[in-house]
């Protein structure tokens, strides 16, 4: 089995170099980038299975190069991490609507950044380039595409952490998932979460989801399930 393809685009050169070294040492093939423009080269030259991609690379920057990899049938299913040193959440947000699959912010630890890789790697392709974009259940319609939540055709402003845990969820109703598998799906705002952390969303999402939030249902020493259908 060959080593995983990582692509690397970083414009400060510790910290590629910091990386390098260590996604090497977990066992992947590293290629690597200072801008967008050799970013976009090396990804069509070589189709890797993960790309890290800094959002603040010049030319072009971080989110016009996910721009292009999601519209290049060649490379639109790379699994892509972005990394960003400003605390904006409107960044995420525009990165998730661009197709990114996950997003860390500076500064962060390496081992749970290696960590998060390795669980994009763990997703199917299917997951990964999001066939069904949809769900529409019980008065909650859900755009993964446009990252848009309507209840009762009222639109719902979610942060990025609790609209892909409702997302999660509601695919699967009356599936049980536990916190592990929860932080690998939703992929936390916080490089440095940990399963509880998802308590904390969770409770967060259930206040903005109103007389609905019995629809999220905790499993005693599990974790949480979206409530399956009554109607049978």
């Amino acid at each position: 089995m060959t080593n995983p393809k990582l692509l690397l685009v970083e414009d400060d050169a510790l910290i590629l170099e910091a990386l390098k070294y260590n996604f090497e040492r977990e066992g992947f093939e590293v290629l690597v980038a200072t801008n967008g423009r050799d970013a976009l080269q090396r990804a069509r030259q070589f189709v890797p299975e993960v790309v890290v991609l800094d959002l603040m690379i010049p030319q072009p920057d971080g989110l016009q190069v996910c721009r292009e990899l999601r519209a290049d049938p060649q490379t639109k299913d790379i699994r892509i991490l972005m990394l960003t040193a400003r605390d904006d959440e409107m960044d995420e947000v525009i990165g998730f609507n661009l197709g990114a699959d996950d997003y860390v912010r500076k500064p962060f630890k390496t081992r749970p950044l290696l960590e998060r890789v390795k669980a994009l790697l763990r997703r199917q392709p299917s997951e990964a380039s999001a066939s069904a974009n949809s769900v529409s259940i019980e008065g909650i319609e859900i755009d993964n595409s446009n990252h848009m939540v309507l209840v009762d055709g009222a639109e719902l402003i979610l942060t990025p952490t609790e609209f892909r845990l409702l997302w999660t969820l509601a695919r699967q109703p009356g599936r049980t998932f536990n916190r592990y598998e929860l932080l690998d799906c939703a992929r936390g705002e916080d490089a440095n979460s940990t399963e509880r952390t998802i308590d904390v969303h969770i409770r967060a999402l259930r206040k903005k989801l109103g007389d609905r939030a019995e629809l999220i249902e905790t499993m005693r020493g599990v974790g949480y399930r979206f409530r399956p259908s009554r109607a049978n």
